[in-house]
């Protein structure tokens, strides 16, 4: 055993010592706190450690695990709330109070809950990695399915436990391994840091659907694919992921505040506890997973609480389920990062942050992805984060180099936001690679002619951004009437398609049919009305028809169970423009 050479803040230094191994998890101190080694040389052994350092002293021991930094996965992960390095928050409440004691140990999940299991294998069946031998009910929601871990070299089942209740711990099979006899348990350890193998890497062609019409159609993201959402203080970064949890068509949710204000994720964690999930009309928690690593926690902390929540992610999505990460914000993280770097001494890089940032960004994005199990399902990662620039600069280090890892980009705007247009996404400096990849599918379930009419609606919305510099210049009166027409339209695509009611039950959530017959509708109304024009009527006699209002409140009017009434709306106008054609 060693003892403590030096502390600084979250930094603990170990003179001379042989013992530790990078990555390996150390406990530090008489109050056992956990730590990892990150740096090994001849003179000293540099360690980070996750818990408050107060009170820690020089001398203390340091004693090592042989391990590295690991999660605990098994039943009971899901409808939990956990620390950035895995620790229930509620078992920690049991034992410590309002306010988390250093060293305080609690196991990751509950040992003595027992769970229904059914056994899936026979005594001479041949296990390989990935394979499921064991599943149980998890929640009202999920099955959760036990597999033969990927560290695991696999062999033939020699003994089997009968259906019936068991805890994580209690064995439930065994196999003959090249190695030995090996026991298999409900549950299984996972380095943080090592990403989950997969057999194959597939391409993302199935979208993530949001009820969110600014990112479905205009701005979409496939499943297993990335996601930035930038924006400065009260942009709604933190209101467009919770929209996103709560409506988002993926199977679990993974939530993890990093290093976000106490009263955030106190939002949060009331808000999801009452939801009921929309598309099983179970409580929301039933499917979501909580990190909560705010800002007052040991800084060290918000670094692991990124690894924890993607290493929980993989392991579902190894189970053949498609997993949404909500990771907030991605800021915080670097900004422990910097601080880290700091106090270990190293070269700063821009703005101080460590040059190694952007291999950290990267790593963490291109664990994301839609893939084949070793098991032979499918599941996909996506992964949504929110970056929080300051002062919404975005050319600062961290959006800059997000930016190269994602794919898709949508960008918070303060000015839209100050003007209760949410979500706040600023179309015009916002992207999304995914449109090509994810054709076929609109293509084939919504409507054949789907990326004609987004197309179109996508033109509006960059002709109008030209012509507003004239606007602004010279105002609207001396434009044409079809560039007045075509700056209506925009406006009632703004207005009427983008801007989204959180509070309004047929407009929170938005199926994609109800979408493409939204943006259908507006197209027909600008084609008619170039019609209109062109035919002599008036510019002012084609507002006086009414049409701007009627869709822009249309979002209102049709719930989203009667799309019929689109066809309604349609020979009405139809009928109306062909009147005013014939007057004209």
């Amino acid at each position: 055993m060693d003892n403590i050479f030096s502390i600084n803040g979250p930094v603990v230094k170990v003179k001379a010592s042989k013992s530790f191994s990078m990555q390996e998890m150390v406990y530090v101190g008489e109050k056992r706190l956990i730590g990892e080694v990150i740096r090994v040389t001849g003179e000293f052994t540099t360690i980070q450690v996750y818990e408050g350092t107060t009170g820690l002293k020089p001398g203390e021991p340091v004693e090592g695990t042989g391990a590295p930094m690991s999660a605990t996965l098994g039943p009971g992960i899901l409808d939990n709330i956990f620390d950035g390095i895995e620790r229930p928050l509620k078992k920690l409440e049991e034992l410590s109070g309002a306010f988390i004691a250093d060293g305080a140990n609690v196991t990751s999940i509950d040992t003595q809950k027992k769970y229904n299991c059914t056994i899936t294998v026979s005594v001479g069946d041949k296990l390989s990695a990935g394979d499921i031998y064991c599943t149980c009910p998890e929640t009202e929601l999920i099955t959760h399915r036990c597999m033969l871990s990927p560290l695991s070299q696999g062999g033939e089942v020699v003994w089997c436990a009968p259906d019936g209740e068991y805890t994580v711990n209690d064995t439930v099979v065994k196999i003959k391994t090249p190695l030995g006899e090996q026991e298999l348990t409900l549950c299984q350890k996972w380095p943080i840091r090592t990403p989950r193998p997969c057999k194959e890497r597939l391409p993302g062609t199935r979208p993530l659907i949001t009820g969110q019409r600014i990112i479905d159609t205009v701005l979409p993201i496939a499943k297993g694919g990335t996601a930035a959402i930038p924006g400065g203080f009260g942009t709604g970064k933190t209101m467009t992921q919770h929209q996103l949890a709560k409506w988002c068509d993926a199977d679990i949710i993974v939530y993890i505040g990093c290093g976000e204000r106490g009263n955030e994720m106190t939002q949060v964690l009331e808000e999801f506890s009452e939801l009921i999930d929309p598309h099983t009309q179970r409580p929301l928690t039933d499917r979501t997973v909580l990190i909560a690593n705010t800002s007052n926690m040991p800084v060290a902390a918000r670094e692991a609480s990124i690894y924890t929540g993607i290493t929980l992610a993989e392991y579902y999505r190894d189970m053949g389920y498609h997993i949404a990460i909500m990771a907030d914000s991605t800021s915080r993280w670097a900004e422990a990062l910097r601080e880290i770097s700091g106090r270990l001494e190293e070269m700063p890089a821009e703005e101080g942050f460590p040059a190694y940032l952007p291999s950290r960004i990267s790593e963490f994005y291109e664990r994301a992805g839609y893939v084949k199990t070793l098991g032979g399902s499918e599941g996909s990662v996506t992964i949504i984060g929110a970056v929080s620039p300051q002062g919404s600069d975005f050319s600062e280090p961290v959006t800059q180099n997000t930016k190269r890892f994602v794919r898709c980009f949508w960008a918070l705007d303060k000015s839209l936001a100050y003007a209760r247009h949410y979500p706040a996404i600023n179309w015009n400096s916002s992207y999304s690679e995914y449109v090509g990849d994810l054709e076929a599918f609109y293509t084939k379930n919504v409507n054949a002619d789907f990326m004609q009419v987004r197309q179109q609606i996508s033109s509006i919305l960059v002709e109008e951004n030209t012509l507003m510099e004239i606007v602004k210049l010279m105002g609207t009166d001396v434009l044409p009437d079809d560039q007045k027409l075509l700056i209506e339209t925009a406006r009632i695509v703004r207005v009427g398609f983008l801007q989204q009611n959180a509070y309004h039950k047929d407009d929170t959530y938005v199926p994609l049919e109800k979408q493409y017959l939204m943006m259908k509708a507006i197209c027909d109304f600008y084609s008619l009305a170039q019609s209109a024009l062109a035919g002599g009527a008036a510019y002012q006699s084609i507002l006086d028809l009414g049409w701007s209002d009627k869709l822009i409140k249309i979002k209102y009017d049709i719930p989203n169970d009667k799309p019929e009434m689109f066809g309604e709306y349609e020979k009405q106008m139809t009928a109306d423009f062909k009147g005013l054609t014939e007057v004209a």
